[in-house]
C-alpha cells in the first residue's frame, strides 16, 4: 500500500505544502483521502483526476474539502470524462458543501452526475477494507482506517483527544496522525491534538509508525515532532509534502 502526501499543512495552506489530502494505492486503485486547500494540484502530478476511484472525506472543513469545487470544472471542462460517477464519501451535507463553494447562486449543478454521494460507513472500497470512527471535531468528523491485506493505514483527520481514535488504531502500522497546537498555544479541548498527544494516542494504540501531520504554517513540524517522541518509542516523522511511503 503506497501513501502519497499532496498537503499536509494545517488549517490553511503553508509556504511549501497545500492542505490536507493523500492518495493511498494498491493493486491500481487509487483513493484519495481529503482534498484541501490546493490538494488538486499535486495530485495531477500523479494520477489523472478522472482516473481517481474514490474520495473520502474526514469532514467539511475547507482545508479538507474545498478543492472538490476546482474538481467539477475538471471534470466538467477538462478533456477526459470519467467512466462513471466518482464515489465521494463524507459527511451528510457534502454536496451542499460543495455546491456552496463551486457557485452560492446556483442551484442545479446536478452533481450527481458525476460524483456518488454516500456518508462514511464501514465496507469495501476496490482492494481496500475500510472502517470509520466518529472523533471530538465541532463538526461531525471521522478518523479513517483503510487496510489492504495484513496492512493497515489509520488517518485521524481533525480530532482532540479521543479513544475512538486509539480503538480504530489498534495495532495499525501506520497513525497519520494530527498534531496542530502548538506546545505553548492554549489548549481547547476537542478541536485538535498537540504533538505530545498524538504520541499518546499512538502509544496507546500499539501502532508501528506515526506520521505527524495537520501542522500549521506558524507551528514548527520539528517541534511537534519532538514533541511526539517524548510520548511515543516507536518510529514517529513527520508528513511532508510530496512524501511517498510504503506501508
Amino acid at each position: 500500500m503506497k501513501l502519497t502526501v499532496l498537503g499536509c499543512s494545517g488549517t490553511l495552506p503553508g509556504p511549501d505544502s497545500p492542505a490536507s489530502g493523500y492518495l493511498v494505492e494498491e493493486d491500481g486503485y487509487r483513493l484519495v483521502l481529503d482534498l484541501g486547500h490546493g490538494a488538486l494540484g499535486p495530485l495531477q502530478q500523479h494520477v489523472a483526476p478522472h482516473e481517481v476511484d474514490a474520495i473520502v472525506l474526514s469532514h467539511l472543513h475547507s482545508d479538507h474539502c474545498i478543492d472538490l469545487a476546482a474538481y467539477v470544472n475538471v471534470l466538467r471542462y477538462g478533456p477526459h470524462r470519467a467512466d462513471g460517477r466518482i464515489p465521494v464519501i463524507g459527511p451528510s451535507g457534502t454536496r451542499d458543501r460543495i455546491e456552496t463553494a463551486y457557485d452560492p447562486l446556483a442551484r442545479k449543478l446536478a452533481l450527481q452526475e458525476l460524483f456518488d454521494f454516500s456518508t462514511p460507513r464501514s465496507g469495501e472500497l476496490g482492494p481496500f477494507a475500510v472502517s470509520v470512527a466518529e472523533v471530538n471535531h465541532p463538526v461531525p468528523a471521522y478518523a479513517i482506517s483503510v487496510s489492504a491485506g495484513d496492512r493497515t493505514l489509520v488517518y485521524s483527520g481533525d480530532t482532540g483527544e479521543c479513544e475512538a481514535l486509539v480503538s480504530l488504531a489498534h495495532e495499525a502500522d501506520v497513525l497519520l496522525c494530527e498534531a496542530s497546537f502548538g506546545p505553548d498555544e492554549e489548549y481547547i479541548p476537542d478541536l485538535h491534538l498537540t504533538g505530545k498527544q498524538a504520541g499518546e494516542h499512538a502509544a496507546k494504540a500499539g501502532v508501528d509508525r506515526l506520521i505527524i501531520t495537520h501542522v500549521p504554517p506558524w507551528h514548527s513540524r520539528d517541534v511537534a515532532l519532538a514533541e511526539a517522541a517524548t510520548t511515543f518509542s516507536g518510529n514517529v516523522e513527520t508528513a511532508q509534502p510530496g512524501a511517498e511511503y510504503w506501508i
